[in-house]
């Protein structure tokens, strides 16, 4: 029995002219979760350690990294804050003291 795969789901909806207006609709959102999961791992940091930074859950970080919604300005704001990107600088932490926008190294 051959498994099915995403892509091979991604093909066989393509054929229902429905769904690459709605794929479509969602790019933005899927393009920024990407971007947020590059920066935090560019920054050599943990979403745990994200969300310290955040002072909210590991569980957010997931969230808005997995997709599905349009976070706030402001919840990207502080996203940026905490891993450094656009030269926003990341508070240093314990194990990060002395190190470029507190990347721990």
């Amino acid at each position: 029995m051959k498994r099915t795969t995403v892509d091979d789901l991604h093909k066989r909806w393509l054929k229902n002219p429905k769904y690459p207006r709605e794929y479509e609709a969602l790019e933005e959102e899927f393009s920024l979760a990407a971007a947020l999961n590059e920066a935090r791992a560019r920054a050599g940091l943990t979403q745990e350690q994200v969300a310290q930074r955040m002072k909210t859950t590991q569980a957010v970080v997931a969230r808005l990294e997995g997709g599905g919604s349009m976070p706030s300005t402001r919840t990207v704001e502080k996203f940026a804050k905490a891993t450094g990107t656009l030269g926003i600088p990341a508070k240093p932490n314990a194990h990060s003291e002395g190190k470029p926008n507190g990347i721990p190294g």
